[in-house]
């Protein structure tokens, strides 16, 4: 068995406007190991969700091929992929808009189990769900409890029960704790830490908060307007950065030390229009090393060290 599950060679997602063809996901390539975490991060805008909801074929994609376990499930039927999808799920941003408020725990859950045939009889559902409850860290009491009676945190752990309940091997975490109190925050990526020990998953984990992504992930991956401009692994990308977009980034993250200072780089210019861009860098209007190469051609994404991969032309 390989140690990649997920491998995204040459993805696009573009979607039809009045004035054009608008590049949501522009030639993204990047690969998952089991039991791993990739971190995707970005202003808003760029792309992020975009991008994991084409990887679920919640969107289909332009073009591009995405691999899990070998097959490429770009080319699946409709049907193949109702049996791929047990594989494959996600945790939504927003956990309340996300569940049905006129269902409790108890049938929001019961529901996932039933549809998919994981269990039979009402016994058997009933103690699976009392199951997928505990595992996420949710009491017994509220099993008949409604998602407006309840906290982010707890409606979240709901969010990640559902998503456990058909034994995935993959899971896309959009933005999981953007919408949660910092304390309930820890908690949250706490949990997501444990499952994925316990249980063996592997994450996409999408986010714009890189202080949360630093402790998460494995690996990092810096998208800009539909393109990945650097990917490397965590350690490596914040101690040597090395595209303008994430030396940004990284400078615009809150310190604790009131004392301490540490110069930021303001970003200027126009954000490129994402509908039918130029053969260009993406990122030319607000770079602050900008040359005339970079308004010449498209960069690539290359790889200048194990494992370190950037897109620039002065890199």
């Amino acid at each position: 068995m390989s140690n990649t599950i997920l491998e995204v060679q040459d993805l696009k997602k573009y979607f039809k406007t009045s004035r054009g063809m608008l590049h949501a996901v522009d030639g993204v390539n990047f690969s998952i190991e089991r039991g791993k975490t990739l971190g995707i991060v970005g202003e808003s805008g760029c792309g992020k969700t975009t991008l994991g909801r084409t990887i679920l074929r919640l969107v289909e994609p332009t073009s591009g091929s995405i691999v899990l376990d070998g097959k490429d499930i770009t080319k699946c039927t409709r049907r193949e992929m109702k049996k791929i999808r047990k594989d494959l799920q996600i945790i939504f941003q927003d956990p309340f808009s996300s569940l049905d408020p006129r269902n409790t725990i108890s049938e929001t859950l019961t529901e996932v189990v039933r549809v998919n045939r994981i269990c039979t009889g009402k016994e058997e559902i009933r103690k699976r769900v009392l199951e997928l409850m505990e595992t996420v860290g949710l009491a017994q009491r509220l099993i008949n409890t409604y998602p407006h009676e309840l906290d982010g945190g707890r409606r979240q752990r709901i969010g990640i029960a559902r998503a456990l309940a058909m034994e995935p091997k993959f899971i896309v975490c959009d933005e999981p704790v953007s919408a949660l109190d910092v304390s309930i925050q820890a908690q949250i990526l706490n949990l997501l830490e444990d499952l994925q020990e316990n249980l063996g998953l592997s994450y996409m984990f999408i986010t714009h908060d890189l202080a949360v992504v630093n402790h998460f992930a494995d690996e990092i991956a810096v998208m800009y307007l539909g393109k990945i401009v650097e990917k490397a692994p965590t350690e490596e990308l914040f101690n040597n950065a090395l595209h303008p977009y994430t030396q940004a980034l990284l400078s615009a993250i809150p310190i604790p030390e009131i004392l301490e200072e540490r110069p930021q780089l303001l970003l200027k210019g126009e954000i490129t229009s994402p509908i039918n861009p130029k053969d260009e860098c993406r990122f030319v209007n607000r770079c602050f090393v900008s040359c005339k190469e970079c308004k010449e051609r498209t960069p690539q994404l290359k790889e200048v060290s194990p494992n370190h991969f950037v897109a620039c032309v002065r890199v």
